[in-house]
């Protein structure tokens, strides 16, 4: 049963001392038919898409009978191969998982439409910001609200650390490990406090925790994937197996992105250059070549002009902007074995946070 893998269980769920980050508990999802869904998206108008992936497309929704909700529809393309063992996927890795970072399900549709075709569907807590990718990217095409507006060094800190905690729970605080295999901009999502919320689980895998079991045999149990261009683990396109070390890649790519501006699949990486390679040859000496200029107008008061007229960035911003790119570095080195854990990522970033707002002097243990 469907309900089984989405219903919250208390007993199954372990508890993690300490763990201040669990929103209340719900107790039971909603009860939503179909028709409703049809409904509550007039008819799954192309007015209300949101957004569309490789398995289906999303739509933003307004539940009447429950509060005017407003909510995101995943409709599964049933059509398209692999779309069925998307939703029993991303049914499995949200069953029982509940973090102030992740998308919250509001409820699931597994029926027949009006044409008497089968029908499967995700629902989700609504996020007014849209997703990641349309911040770090806005174009004309998108809502003038969003394109006007841009991430400042501070809510890219924060949306970093809110991205490596989610991680750092799915990895490190659940029963068996969730390994999300698509992390990337278009995937976290931003509600109105823009807060970060990792979504779409469709490629989710879960890893038993072993118990007297080598590395080998648990990897051979699992199946390898490949994710999305440029943000996938050099190692999945080697038939290599899902693992935490291949979120810990994508996730050091996504910061590299959210610091630099560019995707990884930007026109200029041709050949052996590539967005690690970019950074990584102009860390020293180069910096403010490679970062996004919006992030170098911040922090007036830690500027000097060269006689020449040039701007010399210094102070609190360059410094934590240098951290950052070391850490995406770091987590998107090619051997997954010299990538750093998501528990050293989170701790590391709250470091940076704490020189950014001035806490400490300087980052105390951050190149150990």
């Amino acid at each position: 049963m469907l309900l089984y893998f989405l219903v919250y269980h208390k007993g199954e769920r372990r508890m993690v001392a300490g763990f201040s980050s669990m929103p209340p508990r719900i107790d039971e999802l909603l009860r939503l038919s179909y028709h409703e869904l049809l409904r509550a998206t007039s008819g799954f108008s192309p007015e209300n898409l949101i957004g569309s992936g490789n398995f289906g497309a999303v739509y933003k929704g307004r539940l009447e009978k429950h509060g005017n909700k407003l909510v995101a529809v995943k409709v599964l393309d049933l059509q398209k191969n692999g779309a069925s063992k998307s939703f029993k996927a991303e049914c499995k890795a949200l069953r029982n998982i509940r973090h102030r970072n992740l998308v919250s399900i509001v409820s699931y549709c597994s029926s027949i439409d009006s044409r008497g075709d089968e029908f499967k569907a995700l629902v989700y807590e609504f996020m007014e910001n849209g997703n990641l990718d349309l911040w770090l990217h806005p174009s004309g095409t998108t809502d003038q609200a969003t394109s006007s507006r841009s991430l400042n060094l501070s809510r890219k800190l924060n949306i970093a650390i809110d991205v490596a905690s989610a991680l750092q729970y799915l990895h490190d605080h659940c029963e068996a490990e969730i390994v999300h295999c698509d992390l990337k901009p278009s995937n976290i999502l931003l509600d109105n406090d823009l807060v970060a919320h990792v979504g779409d689980f469709g490629l989710a895998r879960l890893l038993p925790k072993p118990v007297n079991t080598s590395s080998e045999q648990r990897t051979s149990s699992t199946i390898a994937i490949k994710g999305s261009i440029g943000y996938a683990a050099p190692e999945y396109g080697m038939g290599l197996a899902a693992s935490t070390q291949g979120d810990v890649y994508s996730y050091g790519i996504l910061l590299l992105e959210m610091i630099t501006g560019r995707r990884p699949t930007d026109d200029i990486f041709v050949g052996d250059l590539d967005l690690h390679n970019y950074v990584n040859g102009a860390l020293h000496e180069r910096v403010s070549e490679i970062v996004d200029p919006l992030l170098l107008l911040e922090g007036d008061e830690n500027r000097n002009m060269t006689p020449g007229g040039e701007t010399i960035y210094g102070g609190r911003e360059i410094e934590c902007i240098i951290s950052l790119l070391k850490i995406g570095l770091k987590c998107s080195a090619r051997l997954p074995n010299d990538r750093m854990h998501m528990n050293e990522v989170v701790r590391k970033l709250h470091l940076i946070k704490d020189v950014f707002l001035g806490v400490r002097v300087h980052q105390e243990n951050l190149e150990a």
